[in-house]
């Protein structure tokens, strides 16, 4: 096992890079922090490029995965140096670097499916992922334009889903396209004089459902061409929802 005592050791300098998306396109990695987000990853048995956290920390993963303490991957750490690594005010002092997995064949053949169009908030992305994943959507696939997914707040908002479900970046109009020629229906969240209420819609088998910007919505392009427009009548006095309590509330109403 290797033991890293400084901040400025070029491992762990090449590591914090790994918080700005540049270094991230780069390299094929990027950083999970944190015991949920660890375990989540073994769970999913994905493979690591390095585990690395204090003695006490790595020991307890290691115990729990029986993994080989003697592995150059495992790397002891100081608080220091955690410190340095993390993205939080409160690390757990327990970091994987993992490598970036982007499917190249694309396959939306069938299922239930969320499109994000645009959306630029960490946050709503991975909560909105963590529900799909919840509710046992197939899949979500983010436009190009939208968060980036390995993002460390979108990551941590997604508490482990990332591991369970299908996440894809892919044009919004190229994947309809293939959703069109699959028979699955495009419902998206608009608001304008042709929507339908929530309500008004029944349960289907399949359908790719797109929700757009925080501020701006869907796009124009990808509203002309769905199936479908819907919206969440408001009730009370609040102008609008949350983003991702929005699709939240489609989500379960579809699943």
């Amino acid at each position: 096992m290797q033991q890293i005592s400084s901040v400025n050791n070029k491992l762990i300098k090449d590591l914090v890079k790994l918080k700005q998306k540049k270094y991230r396109e780069e390299t094929g990695l990027y950083i999970v922090e944190g015991f949920h987000l660890v375990e989540e990853a073994f769970k999913a048995c994905k493979g690591y490029i390095y585990l690395l956290g204090t003695e006490e920390t790595i020991v307890q993963v290691e115990q729990k995965y029986q993994l080989d303490y003697t592995s150059s991957k495992n790397i002891i750490i100081n608080s220091a140096i955690a410190r340095h690594l993390s993205s939080t005010k409160n690390s757990q002092e327990i970091f994987m670097v993992l490598k970036i997995s982007q499917p190249k064949v694309y396959s939306f053949n069938y299922g239930k499916w969320i499109l994000l169009d645009h959306l630029s908030d960490p946050g709503n992305v991975g909560t909105i992922i963590r529900t799909a994943d919840a509710a046992g959507f197939d899949g979500v696939i983010l436009s190009p334009e939208s968060v980036d997914l390995y993002n460390p707040k979108t990551q941590r908002a997604m508490q482990g889903s990332q591991f369970h479900i299908k996440l894809i970046v892919q044009d919004l109009l190229t994947a309809i396209e293939i959703f069109k020629n699959n028979s699955i229906p495009i419902y998206s969240s608009v608001l304008d004089s042709s929507a339908k209420q929530l309500q008004e819609f029944n349960s289907v088998l399949q359908l790719g459902l797109v929700i757009g910007n925080e501020a701006h919505g869907v796009s124009s392009a990808v509203a002309q061409i769905s199936d479908q427009k819907l919206y969440i009548p408001i009730k009370g006095k609040a102008e609008s929802l949350n983003a991702a309590v929005a699709a939240g509330i489609m989500i379960y109403y579809f699943a």
